[in-house]
């Protein structure tokens, strides 16, 4: 007989868990290949003897971005950006969605106490006379769907997944806004120094002029050459100016990341060439990338959020049953509530059959099933789009090398053609224009050579946050959970 009752008790609380009508989740399969590209523009940088090279989501940001003044950055940019503010509140908000949500699987219980008056007068009264009526009432009251066919439980689990989503998409948040600041520095750097080179030019663009002015004045050079002395000047004016806004406007956009006004206090600038940035963190397969891009991952907790919606959407052809009860005490006086006899109960079970609906629930279910379909084709191009972008880096940095060292050996051969060109000139067997030439072909690659260092390193930033990395603090940190709050700086 016991066992009786206790299999009776299981077949009873199977029924009211219920079962599920989501179909089974399965994860795309990946749309891209199952390697990286390989080829003469994907060369790997060699290793330094002694270097631990981990994968860039075990990478520690102060690790990889081992400049003190950007390290500074970066910290205060945790603590302060705004837009990494608002992920985290959203993770926050979306939880507790998730809560009112899962909330609804549990019975609800609410007590209630109500007093009614009302008086008849005998006008309008069976018997003729004015009654004066009172009622009284106490009770506890509860009801509950019982999720026989797994509706709330699918809507619970779609909640589930958009917080998981949410969460990922706060990670993805501080990852990015780890390579922004980088970047974003790094351009500073390189408006700094394309200032100094400027206003090196201007300097001896009038150091020129002034020679080419006594000349002119003392008969023995043309006013071709003192015009054309003059526009080298004016050219270098107009360069340094536009750099000026520039570099401000870049302080700005970094100001707004940091998300305060940049201190005084912060340690000195190190020079883009003199970056110590790794270049040597391994790319890994296709594969990790499901894993250690949070982007994708919040592409895949939206899409498991859609499929549990198709198992809502098909419960809503099935029945609805809901409990409701009460329990309490009813009394025509206030002093006779809780007397004997006082006792009240109510039990009113439901059933709810959708029976004719227009063709509603059916349209709910192609909307879910098509929301899923959307889903796949998002999750797809998000993993395209991260084979891609560290396709990219890959690229990038099996390249930038052996640009930056040509163009150090193109600069070195600019800026020997314009020492002779002016000591020719100087001795009077060249013109001016070939001067000035020389001297502009210099400028631009001087400005060449540095814009090359900027993309060289920001692509570095980049494919370290295109392989997931960012998150850690430091190089065998314990990972914080996706929906953390930002680490403490040190």
């Amino acid at each position: 007989m016991a066992s009786l009752r206790s299999a009776a008790g299981a077949a009873l609380l199977t029924l009211a868990a219920g079962c599920s009508l989501q179909p089974t989740y399965q994860r795309p399969a990946m749309p891209v290949a199952t390697a990286f590209p390989s080829g003469a523009a994907y060369q790997a940088p060699a290793g330094k003897p002694g270097s631990s090279i981990l994968p860039a989501a075990d990478t520690g940001w102060r690790n990889f971005l081992a400049d003190p003044r950007l390290q500074r950055l970066v910290e205060l940019a945790l603590q302060n950006n705004r837009d990494l503010r608002v992920a985290v509140l959203n993770v926050e908000k979306v939880q507790a969605q998730y809560r009112i949500q899962r909330a609804a699987l549990f019975p609800q219980v609410s007590a209630d106490t109500g007093a009614s008056n009302s008086r008849t007068p005998a006008s309008v009264s069976s018997s003729h006379n004015t009654s004066i009526s009172h009622d009284y009432s106490a009770d506890i009251s509860s009801s509950w769907e019982i999720d026989f066919f797994g509706r709330l439980r699918s809507l619970s689990d779609a909640a589930l997944e958009q917080y998981l989503a949410s969460a990922d998409a706060r990670q993805a948040a501080e990852i990015l806004l780890v390579s922004q600041t980088a970047d974003q520095y790094l351009t500073t750097l390189a408006y700094d120094e394309q200032l100094a080179l400027t206003q090196s030019t201007l300097q001896t663009a009038q150091a020129a002029y002034k020679i080419v002015k006594l000349q002119f004045d003392t008969g023995t050079a043309s006013e071709l050459d003192l015009r054309l002395s003059q526009t080298a000047v004016e050219q270098a004016q107009v360069n340094y100016s536009a750099e000026q806004r520039q570099r401000a406007q870049a302080e700005n956009a970094l100001v707004l990341l940091v998300g305060q006004p940049l201190p005084r206090d912060l340690p000195p600038a190190v020079k883009l060439d003199l970056q110590p940035v790794l270049a040597d963190i391994p790319a890994g397969l296709p594969s990790d990338l499901l894993q250690r891009r949070p982007d994708v991952l919040q592409a895949e907790a939206l899409l498991r959020s859609e499929n549990a919606d198709i198992g809502a959407a098909r419960a809503a052809f099935f029945p609805r049953i809901s409990l409701t009860g009460s329990l309490g005490s009813a009394s025509a006086t206030l002093g006779g509530l809780f007397a004997a006899g006082s006792s009240a109960w109510s039990f009113i079970p439901s059933l709810t059959l959708p029976i004719f609906t227009a063709g509603a629930n059916r349209a709910n279910l192609d909307v879910a099933l098509i929301q899923k379909d959307i889903g796949i084709a998002q999750y797809e191009k998000t993993v395209q789009t991260a084979f891609r972008e560290v396709s990219d880096g890959l690229a990038a940095r099996g390249t930038y090398d052996d640009q930056l060292a040509a163009q150090q050996r193109y600069t070195e051969a600019q800026q020997r053609r314009f020492d002779l060109a002016n000591m020719l000139y100087t001795n009077g067997s060249n013109s001016y224009l070939d001067v000035l030439t020389a001297q502009t072909d210099l400028y631009t690659a001087q400005q060449a050579l540095i814009t090359a260092r900027l993309n060289r390193l920001t692509s570095l930033v980049d494919l370290y946050r295109a392989l997931g990395g960012g998150w850690l603090q430091h190089s065998g940190d314990v990972a914080r959970p996706a929906d953390s709050p930002v680490a403490k700086a040190e």
